[in-house]
């Protein structure tokens, strides 16, 4: 990671961003509801910078630039590891949200290593919210 990036909360979120630790070889993000693509796990940890027990719940940024946040421990995605395949299906997108306000889409996702499933949104917090 460069020197000149600073990672801040989120910390998945924010390397995303900053860094451009973007998609290698994944299909790309969905962007229908019922669409899916395949991709693979880029980090796993927990929703706060340093939470290495899922305490604070669990962050998983995908190759394709797919972010999966939760305050609670998502134990199919906890099974995971960095690198696994996942197919990762867009199951809902928030509607009347503010102009330029995109957070919110909810993505399910199923390792294909271990059959695990999880569904997570892309936020912390709705369109709208803090």
């Amino acid at each position: 990671m460069p020197a000149n990036c600073r990672i801040v909360f989120p910390a998945v979120v924010a390397a995303a961003l900053c860094c451009g630790a973007l998609p290698a070889r994944s299909d790309e993000l969905p962007t229908r509801i019922g669409a899916c693509g395949e991709t693979t796990i880029k980090f796993l940890g927990g929703r706060l910078e340093g939470d290495t027990t899922f305490e604070t719940g669990t962050a998983v940024l995908y190759d394709n630039g797919g972010v999966q946040i939760s305050y609670d421990r998502e134990e199919g995605a906890i099974m995971s590891r960095v690198g696994d395949p996942v197919r990762l299906c867009l199951v809902s997108i928030p509607e009347d949200c503010p102009p330029g306000d995109d957070r919110g889409k909810v993505y399910a996702a199923t390792n294909l290593r271990t059959g695990a499933t999880w569904e997570m949104p892309d936020s912390a917090h709705m369109c709208g919210g803090a």
